[in-house]
Order: structure tokens, then C-alpha cells, then sequence
């Protein structure tokens, strides 16, 4: 029965997940399990395998999803302890590690790292080109492990690469050197004169190490990735790093190696190098070229090669390699025993198909089956490293199991004289695969022993005596297994040959004049040059263990933890690009000055008055103002339903409930967003034409913005109450505290907003959940003016009492602030900066300046936090109110490590949870506001400047702090929490702008 584990928003590499499928593989009662992300490319590869189920095709792509066949439910328990425990063991390793800075982002990375000029990418295929784009758009290098990168993808790059001077390595290019830094799957080689290009990983390897143990080095070995010399891409990498490495005084020797290329790119390449000042030496595998020519040589296989550059750079003959073994015992041709060989990666399993052809004297090419560079009368090379073999399972470099299957086939079948294999050492391959390889070859050496049969296990070890795993141990582990070991893939093949009374021919040749071809030599990058003569440094997206590979070798190296991007969606990434590409006007220039106009925003109180005295709107007839973008009574929660039958009882147009819900009912009463008429409200923000608001004035732009004043917490109208109590305390705010504040404030000549935020916060406030010095400073600025004034002794001293006790005051004059100056920034009409946030019960909207009026909605979230005795989350009503307003401005929830008292009422666990919460804020805004320095934070500035755009891109949602209301009217505040708003508003807004820029899909 197959059962499925999501656990959301948990981002593994796939190297990670593979090996974890192995380990839950193995646990009894598990038949089949998969562990992947659910990435549409994967769940593809779920439903090849059978593993398709409702709750993997509704997950994302930043979710890691486990499908097991279990009969035995308690096993998903056990499943899920063990990748738990996994994953802990895996953050363990990484702790003892010094490993590289992480950043989550491609704008923390180059902040970190801004001369970086390579980026090394190893994260699925679907995405690995958008980000190989971007890292060209930086000036990088690109070094693409990725594979399934189409093969358009795979060309723009490169030409785009091309047009910038750079250069992209791959796709699926397993391996590289540069300046003696192994990247990827490759081993330790001393640094050296002899320089490589290779279409091929594991020949790259192969060469590398050969060259290493005869005593000579690399410094520079490039990888083009395997389709560079198609006739669709057309060298173009290739033919970019010939002209760099000639350029090159370090390379004395170059060698150029491929798999079988197109027939005109091969004849541009091979008309290329004929005109190379210095030697060369070719291998296009399948070719037996018959002479070399002066300077310009061509090999037949690896060991050819890699002894024929040493000869040159020594300038003397090197000797050919030899195997130690006793032939005596093989097997004459006429028994008619078959080759098994297993290989790690193609270009190793292609050279072996190559020469077991030759000693069969096969003049027509077999038929190839999937995965088999050969597969005939009984003879197979399978390549192991194939899509066949390694689709969402680990590939057979770190992965013993596939091998030891194929083994173990081998040698059931009685034909088989020889099992031959490769032993890949280095960097990214298992940590002892001769180890992990002989318990089951010495079970099958036995077994063929009991059957009376010879069967001869020849290996090539691939690895230099530097690499971590160790070369002399390796081979000495499996020559003491009765493994035959030879120190080169030309020779093991040969061995396995002989081993079966064949031998193939590999006569000397002769040296030919050369025939220089009429080309130009291209022009040389000096990016390119600089790259090749210097430690690269590198921002590597995806498998960690490059990162930390490089920095052992000296390199500045950023590790970024990528996650996919917009979610995965693959048309949100593509309008991202649009957008980051887009040449009509700089839209990072136009937030700039979106954040300009906040920072400048210098708010004023200048007023309390009756709203309708400053909101011409409520002057016309029965109007109410609520909170979030625009909704109908009918549609509106209970909670702001209660708060409207409040407002009528307030306003005296019904003096009972019934009549109050009748009329709100009829379609009498207008309703209209407050957003909409320069206002804001708190949770139901419900304002009318006699209630007292504060008028605040962005002086900088001359704009005013209004919001009723605080009740007090607990059962107030904002919260949906509106019992007697409740009206009474309304009308006392209009009849006295309103006008009392104003006058006061009249007095004073109006009260600058900013310098007292900026006491505030040091003092502790974050201006949502948490305002007690900020009304504390209010209430020391009105104070002395408010005693001089004359007026009724009670009523002074029940309004200095009021905003003694109302700790929460002078939030509403900062959500009146925020609004001004937020308004103020609007006039600058382009860009992705978010200017309102706001919430209505049913939808959450949003704003941002690109779009100017036009909400963009989804539905609500309901907060969680702490709740008051006797209340939980069954009680809560989904969120509701403008007073998000403040997020946007960058504090509230955005500035949580300001309030350290306030982040266990709001549900935070503390210091460390505010930190990183303010923290993660930072990746989805553009800059700090330097008018606002928190202490606690290194005296950093709020953050400040919600990008849209980041949003998107890394599916964190602006934290809001709020309080939670019943989700019935009439109870009131409950508790206090966090929410955040569904990307979906962000999603829309940045779709809806791009399409106003020109997009389209």
C-alpha cells in the first residue's frame, strides 16, 4: 500500500535524497520508497516508478516527499525517525566542517562575494538555466553539474556567454580544474604545464590521474559538457577555451578530448588547432587515427594521450604501462567467454566498447540498448552513470548497489569469463568503493570457484595518490581480493581481452607533416584569462560539498542554499527574468526611489477632528469605512459585521441591534475601504463621520492620511464588539478626548512623528503589537500643554488617565503615519515595491507602486499565537485590518527584534526567534531606513522596501504582528499573534506588472 510523507518546505539536494532513499531502502517491511523533491521533472519520476499519489502531485517544488509501499502503517513512524535522524547526522557532519558563509539569495551572495566570477550550479536541470543566466548577468563564469537543460537552454547561454566574454561549462559537466581547484566529481592532481578541454567527465578524470602519477600535472582542465560539439551548439565553449589555453603561458601542452562529435563541428574544431602554436594532442573516441602529425597528435585512447603530453612536456619518450599478472591462466578464444564491464560514467565505458570491438573485429556497430555502450553475443559495457540507471537513484561514483547487482548477474550467467570495473577516487565519489565492492566479489569469486568456473574480476583504479580515498590503498585492498588491477582503462581493457584469448592491434604510427587549415584564431577573453590565472571565486548553488572542496584549495567561495525559486512555478520564474531583464527603465532604480521617498516621509500630527470634517466622503449620507480591499456586508466576517452594527449604534441611525442589521442589510449604508479615501483602520476599521481621527501630513509631499484613535483592548469596536459600554466609551472619545487631543495638538503646532519612533524602538517598541514607549512619549508631549488648558477638570484628568493606561495608543498614530508617507512614496509610479498591505476577513490585498490603485488579493490567513485563558485557534477570526500598514513601512512584525518583550505574546519563541525572523526580512526588502536604528541589532535601520519580486522569488511572506479577534462579534480581543499575507497577492502583482511592461508568455 503505498503511503506518503510531505514534509513542506524542507529543500534537500537530490545527492542528499538519493542516498537517504538507499537508508530507508533498507529498513525491513519497506518494498519500494522514493525520496525526491516534488518538482514537476520528479513527480514525472514518480509516476514512471508507480509512486503517484494525490498528496505528492499536490505538494511543491520546495517540498521533500517520501512515497513508501508498506503494508505496516507503524512503519511511517519509524520512516520518519529515521530521515530525521538522517538529516541530524548530516547538519552534525557539516558542523565539523568549516564550511563556507551560507546565503539564500543571489543579492546576499554578491554582497558577500562581489568580485565572484564563477558560479558553480548543481540543482535540477529546470531551473539550473535560469540561474546559469543570471550568474552571466553578474559577469560570472559558469560551471552547470546540472543536467536536463534543453539543448535551446544550453545554446542561448553560450552564446549569451560568448557575447560577455565568459564561458559555461556544461550542462552535466562532471568535472573541472581551474588554476589546480578541482570542482565537482574530480581528484587531486598536482598543479602542471599540460592544459585540458573535454567534452567528458570521467575522461577528464582518466587523463588527469594518469598524468598525475607519471610524475606531471594540470593546472587547467575545462569541461565543455557532452553536447558542446553538436551540430546544434557548435563548440562554442570549446572553441572559446582553445583560444584562452593557447593564450595561456602556463600551458605548455593541450589536450582536447571528446565523444564522438558532429562531423562539421569536429572538422571546425580539428581546422582550428591545426593553426595552435603549441602541441596538441586529440582524442575523438570511436576514431583510430592512423598517423599524428607534427605538433598535432591523435590519440586513440586516454593512456595514449595522457603519455604522449607527458613525452612532450619532458621532451623524451615515456614508457608504456604494463599489468603484473599471470596469463597463464586465461582463457583460449575458441571457450567463447564474454566480457562483463560495469562503468561508472560514459567516456570510460566508451573506451572499453571501443577496444572490445576492435579485438572482435566487429566492422558493423552493434545494436546499442538503453544504458549498454555495447551489449553483443554475450559481451556488455554498461554505463552505469547513464539517465537509465541514475534517474532519482544515486549515481554509481557514491553508490555501491547497482554495481554489486550487476555483478552478481555476471556471474550467473556461465559464459562470463571476465567482470571488469572501474574504481572512481576524488572528490564528490564514495568514500571507499573498493571496500564496499569486495565482500561481494570475493562471495561471487567463491561461488564461481564452487561451480568450477574462472571468472577474472579486472579493475582500473581512477585516482591520484592525493586523493582522500588513496590510491595505494585502494589497490591494494583489491589486489589483495584477488582483484586484477591496472593502473590505466586502455590496460584493464586490454587484461580483460587477453583474459579471454583476444587482443586487439595498437601499432606505432608515423609523424606526418601538418596540414594547417585556413582559419582565423579568434579573438581571447580576457575574462576568460583572468579565470584560468587565478584561484576562482565562487558562489556554488546547490551540493554543498563543492563549497567546502574549494575552500580547502584556497578559494573565497559563497555557499548559496538555493531553493527553487516563485515555488518552482516555472512561468513565475520566467516573469521574474522578464523583469530583472527589462530594458524599458531600471526598475531596481525605480524601487530605489520608492525607499527614497520613505526615508524622506517626514509625518506630522497636525490635527484631531471629526472624520467627516477631513473625509468628504462621509458627508454624504451613511457611509461606512472598513478595513482591506474592497468587500460587501454580506461578505464580511461576523467579527467586522459586529463592528459595523456598532458604528450604526454609534452614529445613532438604529438605537437596537435588530434594527442595526436590518438596515446594514437594506444596501442603505455605502461602504468603501478606507485605504481608498487617504485612511487606515484597525482590525475592522470601521470609521464614520463622527468619530475621531488623526490627521497626519507627510510634510515632505504635503499629503494627509487619517485613523480613528485607540480604544484600549479587550472588548472594543475594532475587535467586533459593540455593546453599550463599547458606544459609550466611542462618544466620549468624540466628545472629549478627540477634541481635547486636538486643541493640544493645534497648541504645539503639530508633533513630528519620527523623533519619537526613533526613541521608541530603542526603547524597546516595534510600533504593532508592542507601543508602550512610544504613547508613553506621546503622552509626554500633550501632557503639559493639556494641563494649561482650560476645560473641565474630570474630563482633563480622564483623558491624561486614558492615555496613561491605553498602552496601544499610539499605534494608531502610526498607522496613520505609515499611510502618509506610504502615500507619499505612491507618486513614484513605477517599480515592484509593496505600498499597502491590509486585510478585510475574506481577502488579504496588497499595492505596489508599479500599479498604483489595483489590489491585488488572496484569501486571508488566520493568526496564530498566544490566546487569553479560556480562548485557543477554534476561536479566531481570520485576520482583519489596515494596520499591516505599519509592515509595510518596515516595522511592526519586520522589526520584531526590536521588541524582545513582545515576541512570546505574539508567538515567537524569544531573542533568537525575533532575530531571525527580522533576519529573514531582510531577504525580501531592498534597504534599512536609517531614521529608525535598532540597538539590539548592531544599530542596524529597520528594514525597509518590500520587493514584490523577492517575494515571489523566495516564498517568504512579510511577518505581520496583530492581535487576534473572536471570530464572533461581541467578544472582542482573544489574543495577540502573527500572520502572514498568501504569496498569492504578490504572485499576482508581479504577473499583472510584468504583463504591463510587455510580457507574455
Amino acid at each position: 500500500m503505498l503511503k506518503t510523507l510531505v514534509k513542506k518546505g524542507s529543500y534537500h539536494d537530490s545527492v542528499v535524497l538519493m542516498l537517504l532513499t538507499n537508508h530507508i531502502a533498507a529498513i525491513k517491511g519497506v518494498k519500494t520508497v522514493s525520496i525526491m523533491m516534488a518538482t514537476p521533472a520528479n513527480k514525472d519520476i514518480f509516476k514512471q516508478s508507480g509512486l503517484d499519489t494525490e498528496e505528492l502531485m499536490a505538494a511543491t517544488a520546495n517540498d521533500m516527499v517520501v512515497v513508501a509501499d508498506v503494508d505496516d502503517d507503524s512503519l511511517l513512524d519509524t520512516i520518519m525517525s529515521e530521515v530525521d535522524l538522517f538529516f541530524q547526522n548530516q547538519s552534525a557532519k557539516s558542523a565539523d566542517k568549516k564550511s563556507s558563509k551560507s546565503v539564500k539569495s543571489w543579492d546576499k551572495a554578491l554582497e558577500n562575494l562581489p568580485n565572484a566570477n564563477l558560479a558553480v550550479i548543481s540543482i535540477p536541470g529546470a531551473y539550473a538555466a535560469l540561474e546559469a543566466d543570471r550568474a552571466l548577468d553578474e559577469g560570472m563564469n559558469v560551471f552547470m553539474f546540472s543536467d536536463n537543460v534543453t539543448i535551446e537552454d544550453e545554446k542561448k547561454l553560450k552564446e549569451k556567454a560568448h557575447e560577455k566574454g565568459l564561458v559555461v561549462m556544461g550542462p552535466d559537466c562532471g568535472t573541472g580544474i581551474i588554476q589546480g581547484v578541482p570542482v565537482a566529481f574530480t581528484n587531486n592532481v598536482a598543479p602542471g604545464p599540460i592544459g585540458i578541454i573535454g567534452a567528458s567527465g570521467t575522461g577528464i578524470q582518466e587523463l588527469t590521474t594518469i598524468i598525475d602519477r607519471l610524475g606531471e600535472g594540470v593546472t587547467n582542465a575545462i569541461g565543455t559538457g557532452g553536447r558542446d560539439l553538436s551540430a546544434k551548439v557548435g563548440g562554442i565553449t570549446m572553441m572559446d577555451i582553445i583560444n584562452a589555453m593557447e593564450s595561456d603561458e602556463h600551458v605548455k601542452v593541450l589536450i582536447v578530448i571528446s565523444k564522438p562529435p558532429q562531423k562539421a563541428v569536429r572538422e571546425k574544431i580539428s581546422a582550428r588547432l591545426s593553426i595552435c602554436k603549441k602541441p596538441v594532442i586529440t582524442l575523438f573516441l570511436g576514431e583510430k587515427p592512423e598517423y599524428h602529425e607534427e605538433n598535432f597528435y591523435h590519440a586513440y585512447t586516454l593512456d595514449e594521450a595522457a603519455r604522449l603530453a607527458v613525452s612532450l612536456v619532458r621532451k623524451e619518450a615515456v614508457k608504456e604501462g604494463m599489468v603484473n599478472v599471470d596469463n597463464s591462466q586465461f582463457y583460449c578464444a575458441d571457450e567463447k567467454k564474454t566480457i562483463k564491464a560495469y562503468y561508472s560514467g560514459g567516456t570510460l565505458a566508451g573506451e572499453a566498447a571501443m577496444l572490445i570491438k576492435d579485438a572482435l573485429q566487429m566492422r558493423i556497430p552493434p545494436q546499442k540498448a538503453e544504458g549498454y555502450m555495447l551489449k553483443t553475443a554475450g559481451h556488455i559495457v554498461v554505463d552505469l552513470g547513464d539517465d537509465v540507471y541514475t534517474q532519482g537513484k544515486p549515481h554509481p561514483m557514491i553508490d555501491p548497489a547497482k554495481r554489486i547487482e550487476c555483478m552478481q548477474e555476471a556471474v550467473d550467467d556461465e559464459s562470463t569469463g571476465v567482470v571488469l570495473l572501474d574504481i572512481m577516487l576524488g572528490y564528490g565519489s564514495h568514500e571507499d568503493m573498493a571496500g564496499a565492492l569486495i565482500p561481494t566479489i570475493k562471495k561471487l569469486q567463491e561461488k564461481a570457484t564452487a561451480e568450477g568456473r574462472k571468472v577474472f574480476f579486472i579493475a582500473t583504479v581512477c585516482g591520484t595518490r592525493r586523493d582522500f580515498q588513496g590510491y595505494d590503498e585502494a589497490v591494494s585492498k583489491l589486489t589483495n581480493a584477488g582483484v586484477i588491477v591496472c593502473e590505466t582503462n586502455k590496460l584493464a581493457v586490454r587484461t580483460a581481452i587477453q583474459a579471454i584469448g583476444l587482443d586487439f592491434s595498437d601499432p606505432e604510427k608515423e609523424i606526418r607533416a601538418k596540414e594547417v587549415k585556413k582559419v582565423t584564431a579568434g579573438q581571447t577573453s580576457e575574462k576568460l584569462l583572468q579565470m584560468l590565472s587565478g584561484k576562482p571565486r565562487i558562489i556554488n548553488l546547490g551540493l554543498k560539498s563543492f563549497a567546502e572542496v574549494a575552500e580547502k584549495f584556497g578559494c573565497e567561495t559563497i555557499q548559496y542554499d538555493w531553493t527553487p525559486p516563485a515555488g518552482g512555478n516555472v512561468e513565475l520564474i520566467k516573469t521574474l527574468s522578464f523583469l530583472r531583464h527589462y530594458e524599458g527603465f531600471d526598475i531596481d532604480e525605480a524601487n530605489r526611489k520608492v525607499v527614497a521617498k520613505i526615508v524622506s516621509g517626514q509625518p506630522v500630527i497636525k490635527d484631531v477632528a471629526a472624520a467627516k470634517t477631513v473625509i468628504k466622503e462621509l458627508e454624504k449620507g451613511k457611509v461606512i469605512l472598513h478595513a482591506g480591499p474592497p468587500i460587501a456586508y454580506r461578505d464580511m466576517p461576523d467579527t467586522v459585521q459586529g463592528s459595523c452594527v456598532g458604528a450604526v449604534l454609534f452614529e445613532e441611525w438604529a438605537d437596537n441591534e435588530d434594527d442595526a442589521r436590518r438596515l446594514l442589510e437594506s444596501g442603505e449604508v455605502t461602504f468603501i475601504p478606507c485605504h481608498h479615501v487617504k485612511a487606515v483602520g484597525p482590525m475592522g476599521g470601521i470609521t464614520t463621520a463622527n468619530m475621531a481621527v488623526f490627521v497626519v501630513e507627510n510634510e515632505t509631499d504635503g499629503n494627509e492620511a487619517y485613523c480613528t484613535l485607540n480604544e484600549g483592548i479587550g472588548k472594543v469596536l475594532r475587535f467586533g464588539a459593540y455593546s453599550k459600554e463599547v458606544v459609550e466609551r466611542l462618544r466620549w472619545m468624540r466628545d472629549v478626548l478627540g477634541p481635547t487631543l486636538g486643541k493640544a495638538i493645534r497648541l504645539l503646532g503639530g508633533i513630528s512623528v519620527n523623533p519619537i519612533v526613533a526613541k521608541a524602538i530603542a526603547m524597546g517598541d516595534e510600533f504593532h503589537q508592542r507601543n508602550i514607549a512610544a504613547s508613553l512619549a506621546f503622552l509626554k508631549e500633550v501632557a503639559p500643554t493639556i494641563v494649561k488648558m482650560d476645560m473641565d477638570e474630570k474630563q482633563r484628568g480622564d483623558v491624561i488617565q486614558f492615555l496613561s493606561d491605553t498602552d496601544q495608543f499610539f499605534l494608531n498614530i502610526m498607522m496613520a503615519s505609515g499611510k502618509a508617507v506610504m502615500d507619499g512614496a505612491r507618486m513614484v509610479t513605477e517599480g515592484t515595491i509593496v505600498t499597502a498591505m491590509c486585510r478585510n476577513g475574506v481577502e488579504f490585498g496588497i499595492r505596489i507602486a508599479g500599479m498604483g490603485d489595483e489590489w491585488f488579493t488572496g484569501p486571508v490567513n488566520t493568526p496564530s499565537g498566544l490566546y487569553f485563558t479560556g480562548y485557543d485557534g477554534e476561536d479566531a477570526c481570520p485576520d482583519i485590518g489596515d494596520s499591516s500598514i505599519t509592515e509595510t513601512l518596515g516595522v511592526g512584525g519586520m522589526a520584531m527584534i526590536a521588541a524582545p518583550a513582545v515576541t512570546r505574546f505574539v508567538g515567537a519563541g524569544g531573542y533568537e526567534d525575533a532575530l531571525r525572523t527580522s533576519t529573514e526580512m531582510t531577504e525580501i526588502t531592498i534597504d534599512r531606513n536609517p531614521n529608525f536604528i535598532i540597538p539590539n541589532w548592531s544599530f542596524k535601520g529597520t528594514c525597509l522596501g518590500i520587493d514584490a519580486r523577492l517575494v515571489v522569488e523566495k516564498g517568504i511572506t512579510p511577518v505581520i504582528n496583530t492581535g487576534i479577534a473572536h471570530k464572533i462579534a461581541g467578544y472582542g480581543q482573544i489574543g495577540a499573534g502573527t500572520v502572514h499575507p498568501p504569496l498569492e497577492c504578490f504572485e499576482k502583482a508581479v504577473r499583472a506588472y510584468a504583463e504591463k511592461l510587455g510580457f507574455s508568455l
